[in-house]
């Protein structure tokens, strides 16, 4: 599943990185990973897999700067078990989703980690490429199945992490891509490049360099701290450069900064971003109509007004479950990747080996993955590159639900079919 990416000012890794932690645990370290795999009517077994039930844990943020992403989809991942185990589970066992709040600090998470991942079959959400990346290692050594709610390519290459959809540096080469055949844009114009400090930042100028190169294009870059809330010197240094478009790899509020300044300052060029700087309550403030103008969000994900049935169908259901709370991306997200684990339980089922190796496997022997969410079918067969290369341009609309329309449906551009993510 295709995410949302709200990173508010000063989310440093997805908009930031943060240096990895390692926490060692005495008698706990590895524990998970090597425990001995159990039998019963032929059913392989592992941690988290009880007679009755299988336990799926989520490290979220729900008290820190993501809380709003982190409600969102940990509420839409407890709606999707339900109905998961509504229509039976998986070999006769349903599954409870175990949460744990880390409020976006890696002492936390790392902790937190500690505590549920040995009584856990496999994680459906860690929220943070600083929080993933800190904990990467022991994932890997636990070969536990876990899908982050982050998109740098730097977290491609391990078999048990997911990240589902594309990757910040992918967007950014499909950003390029849609404003040369949109905005006739031409070799030898220049463009800039907002972007965070961290892994956010750092993957998304990764794809702009090699798009704007491939392009004969010149890349105007601009990289701003998590702290920094003022643009305005941002949008000065573009309206010097000349430049024809922006692209946005920065939060929310950074991004309603560059838009009202580049308003004030008579910068009338297209902005395409990363959907990590886009939250539907900017609609809400004075800067709201620049944004419906001519700002454009890239993602995987298809919005909550997109005309698909699967998705009219999760926000009727959320909607009756959590009622007042806003539907948007995170929701869609969070539930496409608890289907990603859902859909991995139940073949590892028909497949009677619901160890950690054994969702794994099943997970892996999907090449072209649907949730019925919309959006471009995933490959799950590989790890080293994207799940999926194309996605939809949305446009910033206050009538439609979430905030989000459709303006181009999801192409993989010729320039994202060569780009290969750098190692």
């Amino acid at each position: 599943m295709l995410a949302p990416r709200f990173h508010p000012p000063g989310f440093h890794g997805g908009p930031v990185r943060l240096a990895a932690l390692t926490l060692v645990v005495a008698g706990l370290a590895g524990c998970a990973g090597k425990a001995t795999a159990q039998y019963s009517d032929s059913m392989r077994t592992g941690p988290g897999v009880a007679a009755d039930k299988i336990t799926v844990a989520a490290l979220t943020d729900l008290t820190g700067p993501y809380a709003p992403l982190g409600k969102g989809v940990t509420q839409a991942q407890r709606l999707y078990f339900d109905r998961f185990n509504d229509a039976g589970g998986a070999c006769g066992r349903k599954v409870e989703l175990v949460v744990r709040d880390h409020g976006y600090d890696v002492r936390k998470a790392v902790t937190a980690y500690t505590e549920v991942a040995p009584h856990s079959a496999a994680i459906p959400q860690i929220i943070g490429s600083p929080i993933t990346a800190a904990l990467r290692a022991r994932i890997e050594a636990d070969r536990v199945l876990t899908v982050p709610q982050a998109w740098a390519h730097t977290l491609l290459g391990s078999k048990y992490v997911q990240i589902v959809g594309t990757t910040y540096d992918v967007d950014m080469v499909n950003g390029v891509e849609f404003l040369t055949k949109e905005h006739g844009l031409r070799a030898g114009d220049r463009i800039g490049h907002l972007y965070l400090q961290g892994d956010y930042g750092d993957s998304a100028v990764t794809g702009s360099r090699w798009a704007a190169r491939q392009s004969r294009l010149e890349l105007v870059e601009h990289e701003v701290a998590p702290t920094d809330n003022d643009m305005t010197a941002a949008v000065a240094a573009f309206r010097r450069a000349g430049v024809r478009a922006v692209l946005v790899s920065v939060g929310p509020l950074q991004a309603a900064s560059l838009v009202g300044a580049s308003a004030a300052k008579g910068l009338n060029v297209p902005f395409v971003a990363s959907n990590s700087a886009f939250a539907e309550q900017l609609l809400d403030t004075p800067v709201g109509p620049y944004f419906e103008k001519d700002f454009y969000v890239l993602s995987a994900a298809a919005p909550p007004s997109a005309p698909i049935e699967g998705i009219r169908q999760v926000a009727r259901d959320y909607r009756k479950t959590y009622r007042g709370q806003p539907v948007d991306l995170a929701v869609i997200a969070g539930y496409g990747a608890a289907a990603t684990v859902g859909e991995a339980l139940k073949k590892a089922c028909s497949m009677r080996d619901l160890s950690r190796e054994g969702i794994v496997a099943a997970h892996r022997s999907n090449s072209q993955f649907l949730t019925g969410l919309g959006g471009p079918a995933q490959d799950y067969s590989r790890w080293t590159v994207p799940a999926a290369r194309s996605a939809y341009v949305l446009k910033p609309d206050r009538d439609e639900l979430g905030g989000l329309k459709i303006h181009r449906q999801p192409v993989e551009s010729p320039l994202a079919e060569k780009y290969t993510p750098p190692s």
